[in-house]
């Protein structure tokens, strides 16, 4: 069995947050309504960046910091 990683491209929000919660400020803080939206269980990182005009590749590179600090 593989251990889910933030950067998976599949895993949706709402598991990623579940997982991580160290990464719901990241969302707060790019004012996202990611966070106990009903669309988080489907929605990847992708789709979340797409949806608020985000650079994927940024955003991804600050939850990877949030989830994994050290």
């Amino acid at each position: 069995m593989r251990h889910p990683r933030p950067d998976d491209p599949d895993l949706p929000l709402a598991d990623l947050m579940t997982r991580w919660p160290q990464t719901v400020p990241v969302f707060v803080r790019h004012r996202m309504l990611c966070v106990g939206c009903l669309v988080s269980p489907f929605h990847t990182v992708m789709d979340a960046c797409a949806e608020y005009g985000l650079d994927e590749e940024d955003f991804l590179a600050e939850l990877m910091q949030a989830a994994d600090p050290g």
